[in-house]
């Protein structure tokens, strides 16, 4: 039995750099734009929306491992930045990405925290596969501001 599994995404061109995204019925369509000069800025640009994959499922992933051990965090809050910069070839590319995860409680409330930070980040779809071409860092911090992670 395989878990390879498919999704398709459909991009209409609606004006200039705005295209409608079509997630296939699962979800309303997004509107995605360049911003200005190239668009209007009328939605999330392209690396605004990796960036978005990366923290969600980064997130997601963290909150089914904290789950897994019968742990509520109390409400995540997610960053991510994007550094874009020019590669060698003068090209602009997403150059790093860093994720911060704050958790709604404190450390000392949940239960397997070592264990989950040590590997919650493998079981990542987007995020590890982002990260096999862009150098992702990712850091955890409880409800008091202390680094988990």
């Amino acid at each position: 039995m395989s878990d390879a599994s498919e999704q398709l995404v459909t991009l209409r061109q609606n004006q200039d750099y705005q295209f409608s995204v079509d997630f296939g019925g699962q979800c309303p369509p997004l509107l995605a734009d360049e911003p200005p000069p190239l668009g209007r800025g009328t939605g999330p640009s392209p690396g605004q929306l990796l960036l978005a994959a990366v923290g969600d499922c980064m997130s997601s992933s963290l909150l089914f491992a904290l789950r897994k051990f019968k742990n509520e965090p109390g409400g995540i809050t997610t960053s991510v930045r994007g550094h874009i910069g020019r590669n060698a070839d003068g090209r602009l590319r997403v150059l790093h990405i860093e994720v911060q995860i704050r958790l709604g409680k404190a450390a000392g409330e949940l239960q397997h925290l070592d264990r989950i930070l040590g590997q919650f980040e493998d079981f990542c779809t987007v995020g590890q596969s982002v990260r096999a071409g862009i150098p992702t860092e990712v850091t955890v911090f409880d409800s008091t501001g202390q680094r988990l992670q």
